[in-house]
């Protein structure tokens, strides 16, 4: 037999071998993709009964995280949570945490996955709040006062959080107890936010602190770059025209960021030759 015609089934198996696989990874993949939504927890699903409220068109994405406490848990209308999201209220299941809502959640918020909100008191976040990934939001931490105790066995203490109407909270970024939100704060990624902060205004740091606000006087302080991209009005336009919509605001996204690069290589230039 000649090389050429040993050849032959080899280049069969292999292609035999290549096909399978593909068929495999396909099989894997649209199966996970029937688990992830059939593993939702929607108003429509056994999950919903036990949360003190699941909104309609709410939706609690799968694989989720440690969600306990429900009865004390309030999910408003039209809220997405992600993926490996922890939404927590009091120690451990089981526990009767008494008359009062412990975690409430307002409408059409949207939680990034990953994130944690651990409640044991008060934790209320408003409608329209954002969460990047990873954003971390409790009501409880631990006491160090006694020197002779472990930090972790000393008694906690708990301080009601708020979270205003559609506040954006970046990724990363930790909500300790206490905290009050006004209505559309923007928190930055890695941001210790702890405190009182008020309406329309960007924190960041570690502790935050307000980097800009807006006087009802003044305008933004610092102010705001003088040309935006859109109108709001043209941005809300976007939001309800789909993929359509996304297409041209990444468009003019790139077209922008083209023109500032122009614009600094210019100056680049006027600087250089004087």
């Amino acid at each position: 037999m000649s090389a050429e015609s040993r050849s032959v089934p080899r280049r069969l198996s292999v292609l035999v071998g290549d096909r399978a696989r593909r068929g495999l990874h396909t099989a894997v993949h649209r199966t996970w993709e029937w688990i992830q939504r059939h593993g939702e927890i929607t108003p429509h699903t056994h999950g919903d009964r036990r949360f003190a409220y699941l909104g309609e068109g709410a939706c609690i994405g799968f694989p989720v995280g440690a969600i306990y406490g429900e009865p004390w848990i309030s999910i408003g209308d039209h809220t997405l949570v992600g993926t490996h999201v922890t939404i927590s209220a009091g120690f451990v299941p089981g526990l009767d945490l008494g008359p009062d809502l412990v975690v409430r959640i307002g409408s059409s918020c949207s939680l990034g996955r990953g994130t944690h909100i651990v409640g044991h008191q008060s934790i209320e976040i408003g409608n329209d709040v954002f969460t990047g990934p990873n954003v971390y939001i409790t009501d409880q931490n631990h006491t160090y006062g006694d020197l002779a105790m472990p930090i972790g066995r000393q008694w906690p203490e708990n301080n009601p959080v708020v979270i205003g109407d559609g506040c954006w909270i970046g990724t990363g970024a930790i909500i300790l107890p206490g905290t009050r939100l006004g209505r559309n704060v923007a928190v930055a990624g890695g941001a210790v936010v702890r405190g009182e902060f008020p309406d329309h205004s960007v924190i960041g740091g570690v502790p935050a602190k307000v980097l800009r606000s807006h006087d009802p006087e003044e305008g933004w302080l610092p102010p705001l770059r003088t040309n935006p991209l859109m109108s709001l009005d043209e941005l809300a336009a976007l939001s309800v025209d789909g993929i359509e919509g996304l297409q041209l605001l990444q468009d003019r996204l790139r077209e922008e960021s083209h023109a500032n690069g122009t614009n600094a290589e210019a100056a680049d230039v006027r600087e250089e030759t004087g």
